[in-house]
């Protein structure tokens, strides 16, 4: 593991409208981890994740992303993201989409195209590459997203609900995945409120709760069932205020 963390997150906060919505957010996360950051609907996990990427304007604090603000173009370039609601191209067909997107970074010609069939074979699409967007299930569409973020073998990479709508064959096929990028070194950090895929996959976890963080640990730290301890802080943060 890295001495130096990969996400370096301080005193984070955002207010939306009259409404503050991440208080005080403080995280630290090192290089080959995966991090699971857990929260019941309506915690502002998204949001948070917005605000670490610099899609979205914090209040006050800073985030670090590799020593440098996620707005760095040398950073991005080392970054994939995939959105929980993936707003996709329909009209394209899956090779077409991911060839699209290989434009942003510029990967050379010869190394898209290998690329491309790459991640479409690790979510299981390559039966599907030519076939239009806008004929893929709910669950291709997930994958078809989930490809899109791997496409330029990024070194942090960071999902939203990523085994949202899948059953338990998808979940199954992007845990593992999850885990095959781990051992390439990758860094993983996604959201999720599945919180029996943060006791398979994850190395560390936060749990979020009306904008604040009110658990931090290790998974093998863990002295009782995670949905015991989630379930404890989220009412307690929920008794408190």
């Amino acid at each position: 593991m890295s001495s130096q963390p990969t996400i370096v997150i301080q005193s984070l906060s955002k207010t939306l409208g009259k409404n503050p919505v991440l208080r005080d957010i403080n995280l630290s996360i090192y290089e080959g981890e995966v991090f699971g950051f857990l929260g019941p609907n309506g915690a502002w996990k998204t949001t948070t994740m917005k605000a670490i990427l610099g899609i979205l304007r914090a209040d006050s604090g800073w985030v670090l992303l590799f020593g440098k603000s996620p707005t760095d173009l040398s950073v991005q370039k080392r970054i994939g993201f995939m959105p929980e609601n993936t707003y996709l191209y329909k009209y394209l067909t899956a090779e077409e989409f991911l060839r699209f997107n290989g434009k942003f970074y510029e990967m050379p010609e010869s190394y898209l195209i290998e690329r491309i069939d790459i991640v479409l074979e690790k979510v299981g699409l390559t039966h599907a590459k030519n076939k239009r967007l806008n004929a893929y299930s709910k669950w291709m569409l997930q994958r078809i997203g989930l490809a899109q973020a791997i496409l330029h073998d990024p070194e942090l990479i960071f999902l939203d609900e990523p085994m949202s709508g899948l059953d338990p064959i998808g979940r199954k096929m992007v845990k593992d995945l999850i885990l095959e990028l781990k051992a390439e070194g990758k860094t993983l950090f996604f959201n999720t409120h599945i919180l029996s895929d943060v006791e398979a996959i994850c190395d560390n976890f936060a749990i979020i709760a009306q904008g604040r963080i009110v658990e931090h640990m290790n998974v093998s730290d863990l002295r009782e069932p995670l949905e015991e301890l989630f379930m404890k802080r989220v009412w307690d943060n929920h008794s408190g205020q």
